[in-house]
């Protein structure tokens, strides 16, 4: 019996000691951390993205006090360093945009002069008034650079290749002065290139005829070939199908559209097609999918035509004039197209993912990214100035994209087209 019970003994601590084995090796259990919201995963994205905005248009008096990019300004400002911060948006291509006149010595004069003054102005925000807050970019390391520094970062990108009149040898100059791509035209056929909405104003010839020049001019090919030279960015947004195609094959670097929908889920002229945006990415480059109202949803004729009464009643026949006006018109102006928003409410987030979604689902995730046009036209519901920028990280996060895939469309494409552009560069 003492055996038995000595037997019973042993067992029983061994069992004891087995236990407390377990317990000490137990795995850790803790409850489930909560799920985060998609902008708790957007905010943690835009901590360590390059979040870049391809398409920031600005006034000629850029830089003074009736803009003053270093304070939150009212509108029509869309775009400052305070909404930047807030935003999360690191980066923007401030535009030296000319509009399209009468060619001729005059015109060419002026919009020369017109893009100089906004070269001006970009470089007087970074090299003068806000230097320590923001600088200026010119290759694609430099982005990184200043990103590195916790610096805003400035790049510079030209609408209408009418201000290089009949000379490309202009863009020369233009390249010394800070720009990194050149959009070939605007509203109206140029001497380059014909637009993909010609103006009645200038007699321009309709596409479905032919266009003026067939798509892209000799001189325009000439164009092509110096922006190449130099490691500028060739743009194909506001041309037509006719002159993307051949831009896009004349290019020998890869081409962007800076600020463009998609024409299969809104049919409207300033569009990309499949077909365009298929060559495009097959030359290795990016469709910046842009938030502009017209361009993403089928607005009424009834908004379009009560907001030109809006600014005749206003006296503005420009974006310039907008800006200049008193405060109390800017806020007239502000209110009545706000009352027509709700009347006749903007596309949102939502539908300017469904065109990022279908470029994506088409020509893949490589070759997609995102702009948003403002103080040209450019602002939805969610993203209406640069201070919600995070909104539309939020919802690529509720479609299911992962921080990679949206590293990417926030700029990471658009680096890698800049740094192939820088390649291909042929030494001066």
């Amino acid at each position: 019996m003492r055996m038995n019970g000595l037997r019973y003994g042993i067992a029983a601590a061994a069992a004891l000691l087995l236990l407390a084995a377990l317990w000490t090796f137990r795995p850790a259990f803790s409850p489930s951390a909560p799920e985060r919201s998609p902008e708790e995963i957007a905010a943690d994205i835009h901590r360590t993205a390059i979040v870049i905005d391809t398409h920031v248009d600005i006034p000629s008096f850029f830089g003074t006090e009736k803009y003053d990019p270093g304070l939150r300004g009212a509108p029509p400002i869309q775009v400052d360093l305070p909404r930047m911060r807030e935003g999360g948006l690191d980066a923007v291509f401030f535009i030296v945009y000319v509009g399209q006149t009468e060619r001729g010595p005059v015109g060419y004069a002026q919009a020369a002069s017109e893009a100089l003054a906004k070269f001006a102005a970009i470089r007087r925000m970074t090299d003068v008034q806000y230097k320590d807050e923001i600088g200026l970019a010119l290759t694609a390391a430099d982005v990184r650079a200043l990103h590195a520094e916790r610096k805003r970062i400035a790049l510079i990108g030209i609408e209408n290749g009418y201000s290089i009149a009949k000379n490309p040898a202009l863009l020369d100059f233009y390249y010394d002065l800070g720009a990194r791509y050149f959009g070939l035209v605007h509203n109206g056929h140029n001497d380059l290139a014909d637009s993909a909405q010609p103006q009645e104003k200038f007699a321009d010839r309709p596409n479905e005829e032919g266009g003026e020049h067939g798509g892209l001019s000799a001189l325009g090919r000439e164009a092509v070939a110096r922006a190449n030279d130099l490691g500028l960015m060739v743009d194909v947004s506001h041309a037509s199908r006719a002159a993307t195609m051949a831009a896009i094959e004349a290019s020998r670097a890869p081409v962007i559209a800076s600020h463009s929908a998609v024409k299969s889920v809104h049919d409207h002229p300033r569009n990309l097609s499949g077909e365009e945006m298929k060559a495009l990415a097959a030359k290795g480059g990016v469709v910046q999918i842009v938030a502009f109202d017209e361009y993403l949803h089928p607005v009424p004729d009834e908004k379009m035509a009560a907001r030109r009464e809006l600014a005749v009643s206003l006296g503005f026949t420009s974006l310039d004039a907008v800006f200049a006006a008193d405060e109390a018109a800017k806020a007239k102006f502000a209110e009545g197209l706000a009352e027509l928003d709700r009347k006749y409410p903007r596309a949102t987030v939502a539908v300017l993912a469904d065109h990022v979604g279908y470029a994506v689902r088409l020509v893949g995730i490589d070759h997609v990214g995102i702009a948003s046009d403002f103080q040209g036209g450019g602002g939805i519901e969610g993203w209406s100035h640069a201070g919600e920028t995070a909104n539309v990280t939020a919802e690529l996060v509720r479609r299911g994209y992962s921080e990679e895939e949206i590293v990417k469309l926030w700029g990471g494409n658009l680096l890698r087209v800049m740094e192939d552009v820088e390649k291909a560069r042929k030494a001066r």
